[in-house]
């Protein structure tokens, strides 16, 4: 009798045991490194948040688990980020000890990434090392330093006594990665290795160093494993890098060497181009994975750049497209994925949508946090545990947006009755307005969605929909409830504009954006925010003529910094014009007159004025309420218009805790 799962039935491939040297693992499924997750200590010192972190992750299911990329040198020129982690040195080693122990109590063959920054590392310096003095594109990062033969010789060295280091600590391999243009990348490409000694000029003479560290790691762990990060992709045509087959040339290089497996990434921070955000459709990258099997057959592949579906993952292995599917950020998302999948509840699973909180707060030197995940980080503190009420209540929430859904399922978990109250037809609030002119990728955000839709359902969540929330209906369910939370968002403050000339004109974004207000063919958009962009976009792609009127210096001011460069794209490569640090003096019938900061005014024909800006709390509720009920509390937009992030992450902290 077979005693398989719904789920690995389904996800045969995936389940199928493999092997990475002499080692099994249980699936096909590598968590992969996630970059870092500065979570700790200055002097790289790991903490008691890493150590609680590194537990969810050794319980996710998965056959290969790789750790955060510690940097091998005692200088910190490999350190990329203030709290990184070092291995550098022995004293270093019980930490590491307690984390492969972990991964090996959860079942799973334990990698240690070492992760030399390179050109984006010597945080605490004031200087960066590569192979050439080659200027930044990015003004944040530090000044080059040529690295010299001895340096390199010296780098090498430490890289492999590094690995031996993870071996000592209880790992059975190790990885090195170039990744995001990281030190390895440096030396491979030829927009930073400019050298002209052995090290520099032929794609033979840049892969010089990779093939001497593959070398130095393998003489020094020759029992262990050893995996290499490769980009398939550099993305960096426009400053003269790799091209494919250059990458592919180099992944050759490092078959020749006898790597264990190779795992394809794509792309470099100064990538002008994106590889894992929202506007990236999942799979666009599998050509390179496919690509690399069919080079390289006899060689284990990796791969999961923005592949967060695991159908689509068990599709391409079961093709031999690639040997493992390597998952980072869908786990940081939804750390339960594999056993939900396994256990055949894949609908449950809370899809990463690709937002980049994590690298938008990992490049800004922060802890990195999940959009989709509120705990992620928090696993050390109890506050976050989702654990039984000590008092079951029953509890009110207004508003089925995120906020008020996340609240609403997490305060369901733990036990309490909980009826949502919304005006609107459905679940989502403003993001369905948001994915309804969203030119990334509309299923992203509508997946959330989704996600709340399922989860009520199963926990048993309540949802009166078409229901307006106000004193009067406070008054018929006096004393029927124990709390109530006011999630009921934020909306266009119109009365902004009380003294405008025109001001009746004016259309309300969200009334656009759900689809009860039809603008015309020349628009005029105030406010060139998040919501008033993604309007722009989307009508302008539709054949609109559309204007920008911003107030302020840039436009993107309130978008998650990761992201901002792809609507200053779109903006660009649609051809919406901007007006910045300008305002609205009148609308008219056909037209606008806008005044610019030195006071030029200029008039533009417009049929449609959409107010976009400035937004406001709908708060009024509190005042309402706040005689009429035992608890009254609120979260997400209520409070301050923000976005999805804070949206999510208020709305569990609350559930996790009414």
């Amino acid at each position: 009798m077979s005693t398989q799962t719904t789920g690995e039935s389904r996800y045969a491939a995936l389940f199928r045991p493999g092997r990475i040297g002499r080692f099994e693992t249980r699936n096909l499924i590598k968590y992969g490194a996630c970059c870092v997750s500065n979570y700790n200590e200055r002097d790289g010192t790991i903490t008691e948040r890493e150590l609680a972190r590194t537990r969810v992750i050794a319980a996710t299911g998965c056959g290969m688990i790789t750790n955060q990329g510690a940097y091998p040198d005692p200088r910190g020129e490999g350190k990329a980020y203030f709290r990184q982690v070092a291995i550098f040195d022995d004293r270093f080693l019980p930490q590491f000890e307690q984390i492969a122990r972990a991964i090996h109590d959860g079942g799973a063959v334990a990698i240690q990434q070492i992760l030399h920054a390179g050109r984006y590392g010597g945080i605490d310096l004031g200087y960066c090392v590569q192979p050439s003095i080659v200027p930044q594109t990015l003004p944040h990062f530090r000044p080059p330093r040529e690295m010299s033969k001895e340096d390199i010789r010296q780098c090498v060295r430490e890289h492999a006594e590094a690995a031996a280091r993870a071996v000592r600590a209880g790992f059975d391999g190790t990885e090195v990665t170039s990744f995001m243009g990281y030190l390895l990348a440096n030396f491979n490409s030829k927009f930073t290795n400019q050298r002209s000694d052995e090290y520099g000029g032929s794609i033979r003479n840049r892969g010089r160093f990779m093939r001497e560290l593959i070398d130095a790691i393998k003489q020094a762990t020759p029992e262990h494993p050893l995996v290499i990060r490769l980009n398939g992709n550099e993305l960096m045509d426009q400053w003269g890098g790799n091209d494919e087959d250059e990458c592919f040339e180099l992944m050759a290089q490092a078959v020749e060497r006898g790597v264990d497996m190779i795992s394809v990434t794509v792309g470099w921070q100064e990538a002008p181009a994106s590889s894992i955000g929202r506007d990236v459709a999942p799979g666009h990258w599998n050509y390179l994975a496919a690509r690399a099997k069919r080079s390289f057959p006899d060689t284990l592949i990796a791969f999961g750049n923005r592949l967060p579906d695991p159908g689509m993952a068990n599709e391409c292995i079961a093709k031999r497209e690639f040997d493992y599917w390597e998952v980072c950020r869908p786990l940081l998302a939804d750390p339960e994925m594999v056993h939900k999948i396994r256990a055949g509840r894949g609908e449950e699973i809370r899809r990463c949508i690709g937002a980049l909180n994590c690298l938008s707060r990992l490049f800004r030197d922060l802890p990195y946090t999940c959009t989709m995940n509120p705990a992620l980080g928090h696993e050390v503190e109890p506050e976050y545990a989702i654990t039984p009420a000590a008092v079951k209540k029953k509890v009110m929430v207004i508003g089925a947006g995120p906020a008020g859904m996340e609240c609403a399922i997490t305060a369901a978990k733990r036990g309490h009755a909980v009826t949502v109250f919304e005006r609107g037809e459905r679940i989502g609030g403003s993001l369905l307005g948001y994915a309804a002119h969203d030119l990334a990728r509309p299923d992203d955000l509508l997946s959330v969605v989704r996600h709340y839709e399922i989860m009520a359902a199963k926990l048993g969540v309540e949802l009166r929909f078409n229901t307006e929330a106000n004193a009067k209906l406070m008054r018929s369910v006096l004393h029927q409830y124990d709390a109530c939370v006011v999630a009921a968002g934020a909306g266009i403050d119109l009365e902004a504009y009380a003294g405008l000339p025109g001001r009746e004109r004016l259309i309300d974004a969200l009334e656009v954006a759900r689809g009860r207000a039809t603008p015309g063919k020349r628009v005029v958009v105030i406010g060139g925010g998040k919501i008033g962009l993604t309007l722009a976009e989307s009508l302008r792609q539709g054949g609109a003529d559309v204007t920008i009127i911003e107030p302020s210096k840039r436009i993107a001011g309130d978008v998650m910094p990761s992201f901002k460069w792809r609507h200053t794209a779109w903006v660009e490569e649609l051809g919406i014009r901007t007006l910045l640090q300008s305002r609205v003096l009148r609308v008219d019938a056909d037209s606008v007159t806008v005044v610019d900061a030195k006071g030029v005014e200029t008039r533009l024909s417009a049929d449609s004025v959409i107010a976009a800006a400035p937004r406001k709390s709908r708060q009024a509720l509190f005042a309402e309420f706040e005689w009429m009920i035992d608890e009254l509390h609120g979260c997400g937009d209520a409070l301050i218009p923000r976005g999805l992030d804070a949206a999510i992450h208020e709305g569990y902290r609350l559930g996790a805790r009414l």
